[in-house]
């Protein structure tokens, strides 16, 4: 067995991992002891990687050969590399010759390699002459970015995760730290156990399971950051709690701050807030008269209209109070992805250039074209991402390269974002799995490596490079991203040259091979060279450095450590040294609530998914804690409505409609709602406002971004919430061979669009706990006015193994009722549920999902398995929903042990843990376990009272 030292690829906390191979196979993933970010935790997510490459998911879902579309509507048929790029590089040069440069696009990710992104970079830039480059990160980073570079000086987070230790108060603001960032989450918890004292505010408007941890809970109204931020300074003014020499020193505009929130009343704003008056107060004094305040934030404040402002106003908190440039103190963005800092580094996004250069900065561009051998490089910012499919659904924008990113599922305003693809001439998808949504829209899919095939360093959220390193080749015919683009670059070049400005369009140059890398160190190392006198200068690093151990920049040439802390000496990069106030007033969200469209709708993370799951969607066992889409309402919203727990309603806006089962939670406030981000058209079915077929949470939201970072607000969006009147309904639910499963699901997508409602999601367990592979279970539920019209559910039966001998049947196509369910006996010879459809009368769901779902001996159900109504004809005992994914263990299951535990909240956790094992691994489930816990502690309460 070998051994890889690589990172995790899913959140900025940048955690470390150790691969375990044999061959070509990845056999195992932990967490790697050494490495500062992590300490050998991962989250569920993390701890599960390999099974994200086990073969049978491999051989289903991953793109292994290049695929071209000869017509949008075609099949798309394997061609040969050199094929498949000859063919790319005389499109892209024709529409270039024809339209000029700014024809085209190039939208990639902040899961790419820093190496994969600088070459991606200088293909744009400066061979091809155009600054329409951008990324996922807009929709993730860019509103920090723009916060900091406005007030710091440079994209630079002055903090570091071991200023959890050192802080008195820790501020977590638009972020559910628990489930986003979940391994710097358990840092924070020991950090609160090993100092009672820390005092922790949570602002958030759903009260997640990151309320748990918290002293202070501050339920927000969504959009009113900047209200709160500038109501606590006008509170620390009054109070005399601002560090009046620090001010003078190191900063300047704060004359004009004090002016701006002096309107802000502690009443105006616990009215606009929907906060009390009094914690407000106690906000401003815990955060002010703290000896150390560290402040955590992600998209509750980027994904916003207003989310510069958001995160300058917070940022003037902590100028104003001097909690900045010291242990435990400082405003710390915490990066939703990877390597979104590492995409920063080199300038991959439109309106940067590498090294944080600023674009309108003429020098800056000098040193660039420079380095790179050219005239110049183009002045004008290129189109963000919103703005490039914008143009592309225009028709200004002709040709697109997407890579290692799914915006037909992460995208605001899908109706727009597919028109833009199906407009463009060409769109060329550089991606590693072969079934995201984007794929469907794909003239040309080429195919890259993933998590544990590839090299090269990423930057985490502490600005830390770490080394990644493959553990294993690359499979079929997968190569590295920054190859496919060198090959592409040199095909281009070829046909039109290395343009040096954008109004030189008919100008071809001699060839200079610009791009040509013999391996990505070379990569690396030109970019170290970008860097020198830069506030990122890691001249002073190397991959033989960076092999030892991970390393912070800035590591200057002579240095023997990264610099921990930032702004230690109140000197920042600006002209004059001094970091600036801005004041930002309040504006309430791009589109409010109103009598058409009266609830607030907000998006969010699962604790179990990452993105649109083309990873983590492939595992059952990732399915535990949240089974299938939902909308979550507050309960006393759904009683109004006459909506109780599982119905179908609309869930509509201005862009278009979703239909979701409710599920009434604590969580949502009333007047809101909420659905995970992760849900696209290859899970849940909807439409547009205009009848197109689209499915997941972004058909819904709005594309209206913040002026500044043009980062979309993707956090909230005025819907309405109608119960659906959908008599006739579908479930179909089996299990199906390891080597078959993913095949059979992307089939039963294609179904989806039979009904008016559909959703179809894995389940189950992928180890069989003998190391063999365990089958594969499938949910696909739907519901329609109507019983359908033609083969759809034969169909279905059919891709389930529903049309054997041995499968029992009743149908009413009268009443447009039909059960199928097949029983098998195993080694045992006991009988097990291998499958059942249940269409128009579902009522029997709960019990017969049970039997099959949890395994339960089948032996004396038989024929009763097609018996009418909601009860069992033999009691049956659900395990409910899963808490702990790593040992599968129920709320049911926990609920019924605490029943005869005692103890204090601590003494009980304790014994979960001991005798379930449950937040023994990887931890994530510790919140909830503790809610389960204060929850039961308050009821017996409530009883005794």
């Amino acid at each position: 067995m070998k051994e890889t030292r690589s990172t995790c690829p899913y959140c900025g906390v940048g955690c470390g991992v150790i691969i375990e191979s044999e061959g070509a196979q990845i056999t195992g993933v932990r967490g790697d002891p050494d490495h500062p970010a992590n300490f050998g935790r991962l989250c569920t997510k993390g701890s599960t990687l390999a099974l994200t490459a086990s073969a049978p998911i491999t051989q289903q879902t991953r793109l292994l050969q290049p695929m071209r579309r000869e017509h949008r509507a075609e099949k798309a048929k394997v061609v040969s590399w050199d094929s498949a790029l000859d063919f790319a590089a005389t499109s892209f040069a024709q529409i270039i010759q024809e339209h000029g440069p700014d024809s085209i696009g190039f939208y990639i990710s902040g899961q790419l390699l820093t190496e994969d992104y600088y070459v991606f970079n200088k293909l744009v830039k400066g061979q091809i002459g155009t600054n329409n480059v951008d990324t996922n990160s807009r929709l993730c980073m860019s509103s920090a970015v723009a916060g900091y570079k406005q007030t710091l000086g440079a994209d630079a987070p002055p903090a570091c995760y071991d200023d959890v230790n050192h802080a008195s108060c820790i501020l977590i603001v638009g972020s559910n730290t628990a489930y986003a960032h979940p391994i710097l989450f358990r840092r924070i918890e020991e950090a609160k156990k090993n100092n009672p004292e820390l005092k922790i505010i949570f602002a958030d408007p759903r009260k997640t399971d990151t309320t748990e941890i918290a002293d202070l809970y501050l339920p927000l109204l969504p959009g009113t950051d900047v209200a709160l931020f500038n109501g606590m300074l006008h509170i620390m003014l009054w109070e005399g709690w601002i560090n009046a020499d620090y001010i003078a020193k190191h900063t300047n505009g704060f004359d004009d701050l004090k002016t701006l929130v002096r309107e802000y009343t502690p009443e105006s704003v616990a009215q606009t807030c929907g906060i009390k008056k009094e914690d407000l107060f106690a906000a401003a004094k815990l955060f002010a008269t703290s000896p150390a305040t560290l402040s955590l934030y992600c998209q509750g404040l980027n994904q916003s209209s207003s989310g510069t402002a958001k995160n300058a106003s917070l940022i003037n908190l902590h100028l104003a109070t001097a909690q900045i440039g010291k242990p435990g103190a400082g405003p710390f963005s915490l990066t939703g992805q990877p390597n979104a800092m590492g995409g920063r580094e080199v300038g991959g996004l439109a309106n940067l250039i590498s090294a944080h250069r600023d674009m309108a900065n003429p020098a800056h561009r000098a040193e660039v074209a420079a380095l790179w051998g050219l005239k110049d490089v183009p002045s004008t910012p290129g189109k963000t991402a919103v703005e490039m499919f914008q143009a592309a659904a225009d028709g200004q924008i002709k040709a697109l390269w997407i890579a290692c990113t799914n915006p037909a599922q992460s995208m605001p305003d899908q109706a727009l974002v597919r028109q833009a693809m199906e407009r463009a001439e060409i769109v060329v998808l550089q991606e590693a799995f072969v079934n995201t949504e984007t794929a469907r829209y794909a003239d040309l899919l080429l195919p890259a490596t993933t998590w544990g095939e590839k090299e090269g360093t990423v930057t985490n959220s502490e600005r830390r490079i770490t080394r990644v390193r493959a553990a294993v080749p690359a499979p079929g015919e997968a190569r590295h991203d920054w190859q496919i683009i060198q090959d592409f670059g040199q095909r281009l070049e070829k046909l039109i040259g290395v343009r040096t400005q954008l109004n030189e369009i008919n100008r071809v140059l001699t060839p200079i091979n610009f791009l040509n890398y013999a391996s990505p160190e070379q990569v690396w190392e030109e970019h170290k060279t970008s860097t020198a006198g830069r506030d990122l200068d890691i001249t002073g690093l190397s991959y033989t450095l960076l092999d030892q151990s991970p390393q912070q920049w800035p590591f200057k040439a002579g240095d023997t450590q990264g610099k921990q802390r930032l702004y230690e000496d109140g000197i920042y990069p600006t002209a004059d040294g001094k970091a600036k106030f801005v004041a930002h007033a309040y504006k309430p969200v791009a589109e409010p609530r109103e009598s058409r469209y009266p609830f607030s709708l907000t998006t969010g993370r699962l604790r179990d998914h990452w993105h649109g799951m083309s990873r983590t969607g492939a595992l059952g066992r990732l399915f535990g804690h949240v089974p299938e889409p939902v909308v979550q309402m507050n309960v006393q919203d759904m009683s109004r409505r006459l909506l109780k727990e599982g119905d179908l309603v609309h869930v509509t806006s201005k862009r278009g409609s979703l239909l979701l089962p409710v599920q009434a939670s604590s969580e949502v406030n009333v007047t809101q709602a909420f659905i995970a981000m992760h849900w696209g058209s290859e899970f849940l079915s909807g439409r547009s406002s205009t009848g197109q077929a689209i499915g997941g949470v972004n058909a819904i939201t709005t594309s209206s971004y913040c002026p500044i970072s043009k980062q979309p607000e993707l956090k909230h969006a005025a819907v309405k919430i109608l119960k659906a009147e959908l008599p006739w309904n579908l479930l179909a639910v089996a299990w199906l061979p390891a080597s078959t499963a993913h095949t059979v699901r992307a089939q039963l997508q294609e179904l989806m669009a039979s009904f008016e409602y559909a959703s179809c999601v894995p389940f189950g367990r992928e180890d069989a706990g003998d190391g063999s592979e365990a089958p594969r279970g499938i949910l696909f539920r739907a519901a329609a006015n109507y019983a359908p019209k033609g083969d759809a559910i034969n169909r279905i039966e059919t891709l389930l193994g529903l049309n054997s001998a041995d499968t029992l049947r009743y149908e009413d196509k009268k009443r447009g009722q039909r059960r199928t369910a097949r029983l098998v006996r195993i080694a045992d010879a006991k009988a097990r549920l291998q499958g059942f459809v249940l269409a128009g009368d579902v009522s029997a769901e709960a019990w017969i999902k049970t039997l099959l779902q949890d395994q339960l001996d089948a032996e004396t159900y038989g024929r009763l398995l097609l018996s009418p109504g909601a009860k069992a004809p033999i009691a049956i005992q659900a395990k409910g929903n899963q808490v702990c994914s790593c040992f599968n263990v129920s709320e049911s299951e926990i609920n019924d042990f605490l029943r005869t535990c005692a103890g204090n909240d601590a003494e009980q956790l304790g014994a979960l843990q001991t005798q379930l094992k449950c937040g023994t691994n990887c931890g994530s489930c510790v919140p909830q376990l503790k809610k389960i816990i204060r929850l039961r502690q308050s009821s017996a309460e409530l009883s005794m009272a």
